[in-house]
């Protein structure tokens, strides 16, 4: 049982139980791992840790956040002491850790944290890295969540400008960061704003990946939502009639 492939052979097993829904399977796999890298490995391992985290993902995805945030606590206590706050698994447990705090409604305790990953981000990998967008979008989200549109809107923007600038202005991620402001705009009630990026996203939708991807459906849905929302009724109904 002790051996190093039948640990691995384990994780591979919660692995791919959890994959495929199974958490009920997944998690009891998950916890043995993690009671015999403690005893085997001591608390500190780099594999305890890793198994720290997947047990708390795997708790996480099965909607027991009581149980999972305390493990991303630990998680991220341990790899800023034994790593450093500067360390690539350090963010990583950091993000983990807000994320949790924000799927319960923490959101004051998960802002701060989403505030240093991107602080963090920028000054280690540079402002145009793909972490860092992500990490800006996160925190724009955190902030739409708690209702401070005035902050998540700049964040949202300068997303949508270094993504179409880094990867153009039709790539699947650009798109993405374009609707994630369109929908900022109209939760602010800036519903012209909102329904130009919208439109540009349903344009390119249908150039790029054609009229029936899910993708262009939900980029009509959005739109339609937005003509609607601005009392163009009329405008909304003709998206959804055949040609």
């Amino acid at each position: 049982l002790d051996h190093p492939e039948t640990l691995a052979s384990r994780h591979r097993l919660a692995g791919a139980y959890r994959d495929t829904g199974r958490l009920d399977e997944a998690i009891p796999l998950f916890e043995q791992n993690l009671t015999d890298f403690v005893r085997l490995a001591g608390p500190d391992h780099p594999e305890t840790l890793a198994s720290r985290g997947n047990l708390a993902g795997a708790y996480q995805a099965a909607g027991k956040l009581d149980q999972a945030i305390p493990l991303f606590e630990q998680n991220l206590e341990d790899r800023t002491r034994t790593l450093g706050l500067d360390h690539p698994e350090t963010l990583a447990s950091r993000h983990s850790l807000a994320g949790a705090y924000r799927d319960t409604g923490r959101l004051d305790e998960a802002i701060p944290l989403f505030e240093q990953n991107l602080a963090d981000f920028i000054r280690i990998l540079g402002p145009d890295r793909p972490d860092t967008f992500t990490s800006r979008s996160t925190l724009a989200g955190a902030y739409q969540a708690a209702g401070k549109l005035d902050q998540a809107i700049p964040l949202f923007e300068q997303n949508l400008e270094d993504r179409s600038r880094t990867l153009g202005p039709a790539h699947p991620v650009t798109l993405t960061s374009r609707g994630n402001l369109a929908g900022a705009y109209r939760e602010a009630g800036r519903l012209d704003e909102a329904i130009r990026l919208f439109g540009d996203n349903l344009e390119a939708s249908i150039r790029i990946l054609g009229p029936h991807d899910p993708r262009t459906l939900t980029s009509r849905n959005n739109l339609a939502g937005a003509y609607r929302a601005a009392g163009r009724i009329e405008d909304a109904d003709k998206l959804f009639q055949t040609p």
